[in-house]
């Protein structure tokens, strides 16, 4: 990852100096309708070759797990940790996963053979899941032929909470004035006109947009307001546009864009080597996620980590704060190859591939109990209409 100059930012447009929220010309898309940037994404699908490869019967028990977790949203935060287990409200979350890893093996998978990955927020017994599959769910399909996978994550937190750097490049603080600080992903660009001559920050609607209260021109600062950040001292860029987070229906990304001032971001993400700042770019074609790809990212709070797919195709209900629960399909989750791969204040992070080309993989947004959760970076990019500028 070698250190990389700046860019030439001369022919992208900045924002007004003086700028009314919403002011007709420029922002002729805001808001985002409800639901609709949600069905872009939903729509941005690639092969996954763990749910494709799947036994009927895992992909069974994984859908009654996603027509219980859809009881659960829009409910109380507090009262997902402290329902039995025997009622199902213990479980947070379904994805598939492959028998790769000890803890897969010893669960009853063979090597490269499709496991239900069961995220749970209190640990239980494997022989528990299954029971809950059974007595509670109904899935007559999930005996000891499907192998079940489970993880403890505790309930599942939206992570959305230090140094100020001008151009500010992606890895560090960045938040909408309201919130405490969450990570700046990277910069993208419009598909089309006049967004097409905008250089934006990408990064979650809960830290750009304070999970949908924010309002197009809304000052985004770096660092964040928990950093030490504050508006319009620090504003590097306005807010543009974000998908809303539905609390009523399924949701597939997190995600908002702040249009910038060009001379105050870089196209670079950045790490930090001892204490000097190293910068790396990484590539712009999205690549779809699989079961054990060993992905990095560089955030506000870990900085730069290692890690693995752990599973694809992941229903999660996720705390958004206020005692809002989202449910969000299609996700993947990753855990760290030493310690923790996220902690809150990295949402936004840009996660890749950890090899030559770095494509990118997903966007961070949430995270309990050392497993992290991403948005596909495909649909993510469908959803606010941007191609990545990095």
């Amino acid at each position: 990852m070698a250190d990389a100059d700046a860019p030439n930012n001369d022919e992208f447009v900045a924002p007004p100096d003086e700028i009314e929220a919403g002011a007709e010309g420029v922002f002729p898309d805001q808001p985002v309708e409800a639901g609709d940037a949600q069905e872009v994404a939903a729509s941005a699908v690639g092969d996954v070759k763990a749910l494709s490869e799947s036994p009927s019967a895992v992909l069974d028990a994984k859908a009654a797990i996603e027509e219980q977790l859809d009881q659960q949203v829009g409910g109380e935060a507090t009262a997902l940790a402290l329902d039995a287990l025997s009622d199902a409200g213990n479980i947070q979350g379904v994805g598939v996963g492959i028998g790769d890893e000890i803890s897969s093996l010893a669960a009853g998978a063979s090597p490269g053979v499709s496991t239900l990955t069961v995220f749970v927020a209190e640990p239980v017994s494997t022989e528990m899941v299954r029971s809950v599959l059974v007595d509670s769910l109904g899935v007559k399909a999930a005996g000891d032929e499907v192998p079940i996978e489970v993880v403890v994550t505790g309930v599942i937190e939206a992570q959305p909470h230090r140094f100020r750097a001008r151009p500010a490049p992606g890895g560090i603080s960045v938040g909408h004035f309201r919130i405490t600080a969450g990570t700046l992903g990277c910069l993208g660009v419009g598909r089309s006109a006049p967004r097409n001559n905008r250089i934006m920050i990408l990064s979650n609607n809960h830290v750009l947009a304070d999970v949908n209260a924010g309002t197009a021109g809304d000052c985004v600062s770096q660092p964040g307001l928990a950093d030490g950040g504050s508006c319009p001292g620090d504003q590097v860029a306005v807010l543009e546009r974000f998908v809303p987070i539905s609390f009523s229906s399924a949701n597939f990304v997190d995600c908002a864009t702040a249009w910038c001032w060009p001379d105050r971001v870089r196209r670079e993400l950045v790490y930090l080597s001892g204490v000097n700042p190293t910068h790396f770019r990484i590539g712009n074609t999205p690549m779809a996620p699989a079961v054990g790809l060993p992905v990095g990212k560089s955030g506000r709070t870990t900085q730069l980590t290692k890690g693995r797919i752990t599973a694809v195709g992941a229903t999660v209900n996720v705390n958004m704060g206020a005692g809002r629960v989202a449910q969000f399909r299609d996700q993947m989750s990753i855990q760290g190859d030493s310690g923790a791969f996220s902690q809150g204040g990295d949402s936004g992070s840009v996660i890749w591939h950890w090899a030559q080309g770095v494509r990118p993989v997903g966007l961070l947004f949430a995270g309990g109990g050392g497993t992290t959760f991403a948005n596909r970076m495909d649909r993510v990019l469908a959803a606010v209409d941007i191609n990545l500028h990095v």
